[in-house]
């Protein structure tokens, strides 16, 4: 439970610091996404968490 916090948190300080280093560029990629479909932000969304859960696998496999 500790490591998922821990990772949250982590998660929290990225996004803390995009949005307090570059405000602006946050909005120009709002409205970047703003303009794609639906679907293409769904098929974003999902390769986002693929390569995610990849990497999670990849860490967890060699970090024994």
């Amino acid at each position: 439970m500790s490591e998922l916090l821990r990772a949250i948190g982590i998660v929290l300080v990225v996004e803390g610091l995009v949005f307090a280093l570059a405000p602006r560029r946050i909005e120009q990629a709002m409205a970047m996404l703003s303009m794609l479909s639906v679907d293409a932000r769904r098929y974003l969304g999902l390769a986002t968490l693929a390569v995610g859960v990849t990497l999670i696998a990849l860490v967890g496999a060699y970090a024994r």
